[in-house]
């Protein structure tokens, strides 16, 4: 008997292909499995391909937690140019007519990011401000002001393959901006830079190796593809498991605290707990403070009611 898709939930890993906007991926995502909702965890601009995660059902009330894993993407940066979107598919502002720097000197350089820094986000972003995009305000030839961003660069790898351009391996941290990473490198190195290509590699743990194109999923049986929607509960792998008995899964069910003194578990305030009840997983659960003593609090509700 054919499993009815409308009642799928979990994570799709999608290889985004490169002309299409993340949302239009996950339109086509959200027609093609026949769920009600779906949503992508971390924008890619339609120049960018790779890892794009896509939560269907019931599991796009995880989005808030995969977008704060790290990211690793592979760029190419070319030098010498610069534009107004900060990657090839922008109007060019400058060329340099300056020699190329020396590979020591761009190694040098790429190096110097690593580590915490503030990134001023880029115009072409879904960055609200005012409440209307900043991509909408610099297609009508505005510019705002932009609060700085904490990001990390955990680490970038680069390898030559002209004497203008560079492939960047970048392990960052969410928020990060490859476009402006690449155009701040070329402007370190005094000649400008944009970003001609963009990979992410690997999103919320998963790799490419573990993600399929569009394409292939639209050859796929209704069956194969469900068979490669993974559970929501893998999104919360490193929280510690709590599994209730009936009556106290009934209250968390409902929203109600759980004690930790009355179901005899040992944690510390503000810790993320995955919640089980005889069915399986079912919660996520943050321990706070009452005035009754430490409490599993659900915040956020996957099974059914």
């Amino acid at each position: 008997m054919k499993k009815s898709e409308s009642t799928l939930s979990g994570i799709v890993l999608l290889n985004k292909g490169e002309g299409i906007s993340s949302q239009a991926a996950v339109n086509r995502v959200k027609r093609l499995f026949g769920v009600d909702k779906a949503g992508h965890t971390g924008t890619l601009d339609p120049l960018a391909t790779g890892v794009l995660p896509v939560l269907v059902g019931r599991a796009v009330k995880a989005s808030e937690f995969m977008l704060t894993k790290d990211k690793h993407y592979r760029a190419t940066l070319l030098l010498g140019v610069t534009t107004d979107t900060q990657d090839v598919t922008g109007e060019i502002l400058t060329r340099t007519e300056l020699p190329m720097p020396t590979e020591d000197e761009v190694k040098r350089a790429v190096a110097s990011f690593v580590g915490e820094s503030m990134q001023i986000p880029p115009m072409y972003s879904a960055i609200k401000v005012g409440g209307a995009k900043l991509y909408e305000l610099a297609r009508r030839g505005e510019s705002v002001e932009r609060e700085p961003r904490a990001i990390t660069v955990y680490s970038i790898e680069a390898k030559r393959l002209s004497d203008s351009e560079y492939t960047l391996d970048v392990h960052c941290s969410k928020g990060t901006y490859i476009r402006t990473l690449l155009a701040d490198i070329g402007e370190s190195l005094g000649v400008g830079g944009a970003m001609k290509t963009l990979e992410r590699t690997e999103a919320a743990g998963y790799g490419l190796d573990r993600s399929h194109t569009l394409e292939e999923l639209e050859a796929m049986s209704d069956e194969e593809r469900a068979s490669l929607v993974l559970p929501v509960e893998r999104v919360f792998d490193s929280y510690p498991s709590v599994r209730l008995s009936p009556f106290f899964s009934r209250l968390a069910h409902s929203g109600l605290e759980i004690y930790l003194k009355k179901i005899g578990y040992n944690g510390d305030e503000g810790d993320l707990v995955r919640l089980y009840d005889d069915t399986g997983f079912f919660a996520v659960g943050e321990i706070r403070s009452f005035e009754a003593g430490l409490a599993i609090k659900p915040i956020r509700q996957f099974g059914k009611l």
